[in-house]
């Protein structure tokens, strides 16, 4: 499979640094030696002028000849909390953390792009400006409900950028295999907690009390209707209760349930829509003589594919391999904070086929996760020919215009 020239000659680096990355992986908002690694690698790097510490523990690298059309590319770097199972050389060294969704394979890819890229802007083939966005806390939010995005954005690293694109390895589909979207195509991220409060009372006498379990038996078949009934079928949400938490003794009726859960969606309209109609849910409370309390965290947003930036990837693709499939399709109701970038600029991400040939599911965000290093190369070449396709139109010498679609294909 043919790769952008010089991409193959830094194949060893991408899976050197790929390796240890993953030897040494870092949570969210704890990514210091990660970033300390980054750093000294963009040092080495001619030209390069490199901020660290940018919204935390993220570094922004610029290659710009001052003039000219800016892009950026972003990757992240944190890590999961997830012991590891597999068993190859290169295996995580700290306890109880993994780069179980690939960050470590995204930020080798990216400095194999400023790699790269550097050596173009060197020669004098490129003008204009291309920023490197590495990322810290993408799994993760803080105690004020936010991840990593909002902090870069909130320090600058998004001025004066006119597109951005990203890649997410993809362990579904095998090396060779690019799945894209147009519009949404992951959801926009929120959770709930909520409390159904009663009197309590003894197990023997549950006449006398206000019992919030036998309510809670009602709310959870609203609840699970909720979508099918009170939600457009047109709109894509997901409604999911993931604890339930109550009493202590078996003969006393408790006095409050206690529930946490998680509502995904694509469109803003549906994510308002279906908030407020989960909310109604658990007034069901108030029917049956109880109480209820319910608040609702605003994760990251929804994934917006630009078409336009989308159209460059996709071309650039073509161009570097005529043959490759691309599957056309939303990525699923998980989430991705990249969502806060394409909600300031036009932006998109693509998804790289990694899949393994062992037979083994290997999936996202579980102990046994890994990837086919061959799809290094050819992430880091889809990079860098997207970003020459980008400075070299001149028909994008201008800020892109922000698509109007409103769902996934």
């Amino acid at each position: 499979m043919k790769i952008v020239e010089g991409a193959e000659s830094l194949f060893e680096k991408l899976t050197l640094w790929r390796r240890y990355l993953h030897e040494h992986p870092e949570l969210s908002f704890e990514e210091v030696e990660t970033s300390k690694f980054v750093a000294n690698e963009l040092a080495k790097i001619e030209n390069v002028f490199v901020e660290t510490n940018v919204g935390g523990n993220g570094i922004v690298a610029t290659l710009t000849t001052g003039e000219g059309p800016t892009i950026a590319i972003r990757a992240d770097m944190d890590a999961l909390p997830i012991q590891e199972e597999n068993d190859h050389s290169f295996v995580s060294k700290n306890d109880g953390v993994m780069h179980a969704c690939g960050h470590d394979a995204h930020t080798a890819m990216l400095l194999g792009a400023i790699h790269l890229l550097a050596e173009q802007f060197r020669e004098g083939k490129l003008s204009g400006t291309v920023k490197f966005i590495f990322q810290p806390a993408e799994e993760s939010t803080d105690i004020h409900g936010l991840s990593g995005a909002p902090y870069m954005i909130q320090a600058g690293a998004l001025q004066d950028v006119e597109a951005i694109i990203a890649l997410h390895v993809c362990p579904w589909h095998p090396v060779g295999v690019v799945q894209m979207n147009n519009g949404f195509s992951m959801a926009n991220v929120d959770v709930f907690e909520a409390t159904i409060r009663g009197t309590g009372g003894h197990g023997g006498y549950p006449h006398l009390s206000t019992d919030p379990l036998w309510m809670l038996g009602s709310i959870l078949q609203t609840f699970y209707g909720t979508v099918g009934r009170r939600i457009s079928p047109l709109d894509i949400v997901a409604a999911s209760i993931g604890k339930v938490e109550a009493g202590a003794v078996s003969n006393v009726i408790p006095s409050e349930v206690k529930i946490e859960g998680t509502l995904r969606s694509y469109s803003p309209e549906a994510r308002e829509k279906l908030a407020e109609e989960v909310e109604n849910v658990f007034k069901l409370a108030e029917t049956f003589g109880g109480s209820y309390e319910f608040e609702l965290e605003k994760g990251e947003p929804a994934l917006n594919n630009d078409m336009e930036v989308n159209m460059i990837i996709e071309q650039s693709i073509h161009e570097l391999y005529p043959g490759m499939q691309i599957h056309w399709e939303p990525f699923g109701m998980g989430g991705e904070d990249f969502g806060y970038m394409t909600e300031q600029i036009p932006g998109s991400m693509f998804f790289l086929g990694c899949s393994l040939e062992d037979g083994l599911d290997r999936d996202l965000h579980t102990p046994i996760f890994d990837i086919d290093e061959r799809c290094l190369p050819i992430g880091t070449a889809i990079f860098v020919a997207a970003v020459n396709k980008f400075l070299n139109r001149e028909e994008l010498h201008h800020p892109l215009k922000r698509n109007s679609i409103q769902k996934g294909a």
